[in-house]
């Protein structure tokens, strides 16, 4: 090997490859490994045109600096070691691997046995070793320039308390619509444009939040089905974007729309995946992590290092236990925070990052490690409180400085309004952010993100619409996906023409989407149910990367899409006009703002406070709650919620209150308010809900 073969020592910080302008640094981890070659290829990543050992390695990080290479350098690696995966070790230099600091990828992954480690369909499985090269089927890692010009624009920083999510996805949310430029549909342009932000702006949304945008794989078993990894919850790369979502301009096409969405006041939310990664279990590809350090970068089963602990229901966990490991997420976050300037993310499988030895612990090394961070503790940060392993379920037990997807909050909101027995007190609770969970350690309201419907799952039209879920499309016989959705047809499975069925239908879909927004917490709206988007009764969309999944934006240009959108927009104004509908602590409910006011109070269709008794009536369907709040001037904000459950018409008696009401809200009236109630007594209609406040409060 000549001279100008040969790799200078370099730094072991940073990890990953890192353009100085005069060359690069590679650094990259491996406790493990006993070589690390860094493997150069043509521009399209078709040829290998050299490998370089990388000459140090520094406290197990490999390194190496290559004079006058610049940005756009193609490269992968190889990793020599032990090949025991009985011990934990499956090291293999013929796969070629990916950078787990990988700012930008070229080509795209084609399934082949070579992928795989060891032989497959061999009789001792992933205890052989497959020695075919696996470099022309695997994408490759390209150096980046991360430089942008952000013009000196800032973050929104919406406060929590005036947050309003919009979750979406950025390839479905605008492959449909007409007023988007062909080439752009389906990327990030696409999320910037005027028509989309102008849509955001009539609904009141503050933050969009986005599924998966980190390079993800589309697993084997869907591939042969003809079928793709939609949701993109299988990630490949945590530092670069998919391709697939990416325009002309390459990574600073998502830079643009982000700049592009704060300059409109809109935050930018980022669902990631750092629970498990798209290797699988012991039988899945050697891609990147497994190949570089399968024992430090995973989970394994103690004794039996073979196998993996599997948290996730996807084949392996991520060993956030282990200090370089947890140090990847840390930079990838702190990657996306500043070179994207995202303003928040929604953790997938939230309790996994939160595994310790021992189980989940809110104090555990994931948790510190951002709470002390100075960028990203500053960031919205919210977990999905939930995994497949032992005592999984912990919503409400995560730190302070953390919001919590409130999926108690979506099964309640669907109960109570198919008119369900005994969701009375669960129905209040909800309305108030849940606080049996969420008033401890001093959290906020806020940390409750409601939802009525999210990716996963029905829509809220499909939630109305059918009884059963609809998976057939995905090709396990309808197997999947979640078997109880708390929906109801009021009358026929899925699409009807009947007025009476459509009717009830709109209804309560109405008075779903309003109670979202009258209640304390952070209301989060999936995309497209503001206009009556459906899935077919489909609740496991996640490899439909087609029709079904995709917004179809001619449904708001129908009658009943424009009433929907309207109710969301003027149910959000009042939202922002009445403080009392979104209370900013929690407190003693019982305390008065004002003579006879007090801050909250539960209320009887007798217009009598709840009793002991009132709450056990298990066939209760009919609830007020009256909130109150200061506004800014001193005043006290007054709001009445009245709902009925029940499939007929009930008045209820105002309660006694130093008041004069105004109608502002009503589900049976088509939306419409604004006029006083000089009445003692107020119907509201079946399955409907109606909002009084104690001051017109001008236009929402």
């Amino acid at each position: 090997m000549s001279d100008a073969d040969k790799l200078l020592p370099g730094r072991p910080y940073p990890l990953g490859a890192t353009s100085d302008g005069l060359g690069v640094n590679f650094a990259v981890f491996s406790a493990n490994a006993t070589r690390m070659d860094l493997c150069l290829f043509d521009a399209r990543g078709r040829k290998e045109l050299r490998r370089l050992p990388l000459p140090e390695c520094t406290d197990e990080i490999w390194h190496g600096y290559l004079p006058d290479a610049q940005p756009g350098l193609v490269y992968g690696y190889r990793a020599h070691g032990p090949y025991d995966p009985a011990h934990g070790h499956r090291f293999n230099p013929q796969k070629l691997l990916l950078d787990p600091y990988a700012r930008q990828l070229t080509g795209a992954l084609r399934w082949s046995d070579a992928l795989f480690g060891y032989r497959v369909q061999h009789p001792r499985m992933d205890l052989s070793m497959d020695r075919r090269d696996s470099a022309a089927w695997v994408p490759k890692a390209v150096v980046s320039d991360d430089g942008f010009n952000w013009g000196g624009g800032e973050s929104p920083s919406v406060p929590w308390d005036d947050t309003f999510i919009y979750e979406a996805h950025i390839k479905g949310v605008s492959m449909k619509r007409g007023d988007v430029r062909g080439g752009w549909r389906g990327t990030a342009e696409a999320l910037a444009h005027p028509a989309f932000i102008e849509h955001l702006h009539k609904l009141g949304v503050t933050a969009l939040e986005l599924l998966p945008v980190h390079a993800a794989l589309d697993d084997h078993f869907l591939v042969e089905r003809g079928l793709r990894n939609y949701w993109g919850y299988n990630t490949l790369a945590y530092f670069a974007p998919d391709p697939r979502y990416l325009g002309p301009a390459g990574t600073n096409s998502l830079r643009m729309a982000i700049r592009r969405l704060h300059s409109a006041g809109i935050e930018v939310i980022l669902d990631v995946v750092y629970n498990h990664t798209a290797e699988g279990n012991e039988l899945g590809p050697t891609l990147s992590w497994r190949g570089l350090d399968n024992a430090s970068y995973y989970r394994l089963i103690p004794g039996e290092e073979r196998y993996y602990i599997n948290d996730t229901g996807c084949g392996n966990t991520v060993n956030l236990s282990h200090p370089r490991v947890l140090q990847m997420v840390m930079d990838s976050l702190r990657h996306w925070a500043e070179s994207y300037r995202v303003d928040g993310f929604r953790f997938d499988l939230g309790v996994t990052l939160g595994r310790e030895g021992t189980g989940f612990d809110p104090g555990s090394g994931f948790f510190d490690a951002i709470l002390q961070d100075p960028v990203l503790s500053r960031l919205k940060l919210i977990s999905e409180p939930w995994d497949t392993g032992p005592d999984g379920y912990q919503l409400g037990n995560h730190p302070p400085g953390f919001a919590e997807w409130n999926d108690r909050y979506r099964d309640t909101l669907r109960r109570f309004w198919r008119g369900d027995a005994e969701q009375r007190g669960e129905l209040a609770a909800s309305l108030s952010a849940t606080p049996a969970l969420f008033d401890r350690r001093h959290r906020r309201p806020w940390a409750s993100v409601n939802f009525l419907a999210s990716h996963d799952g029905f829509t809220a039209a499909d939630v109305v619409s059918y009884c059963e879920k609809h998976n057939e499309a995905n090709g396990d016989e309808n197997g999947d996906g979640h078997g109880e959705n708390y929906s109801f047809n009021w009358g026929v499975e899925g699409p009807s023409t009947d007025e009476s069925v459509m009717q009830i239908r709109s209804r309560v879909l109405k008075s779903m989407l309003a109670s979202l927004l009258m209640s304390d917490g952070t209301p989060m709206l999936l995309g497209g149910d503001e206009f009556g988007n459906s899935q077919n009764g489909n609740n496991n969309a996640y490899c439909q990367d087609n029709d079904l999944s995709w917004l179809d934006w001619s449904q708001a240009d129908t009658q009943q899409g424009r009433a929907l959108m309207d109710l969301v927009s003027r149910a959000r104004a009042l939202r922002r006009a009445h403080p009392s509908l979104r209370r900013g602590r929690f407190g003693d409910d019982g305390a008065e703002l004002a003579p006879g006011i007090k801050r909250a109070a539960w209320y009887d269709m007798d217009g009598c406070e709840m009793s002991e008794e009132a709450w056990a009536y298990a066939e209760g369907r009919v609830l007020g709650f009256q909130r109150a709040a200061l506004r800014p001037d001193g005043e006290v904000d007054v709001t009445l919620l009245l709902v009925n459950g029940g499939s007929e018409e009930v008045v209820f008696v105002l309660p006694a209150l130093p008041c004069r009401w105004f109608r502002r809200l009503d589900t049976g009236r088509e939306g419409k308010g604004g006029n006083e109630i000089r009445a003692d007594e107020l119907p509201v209609c079946a399955h409907g809900l109606v909002l009084l406040a104690n001051n017109e409060g001008g236009r929402p």
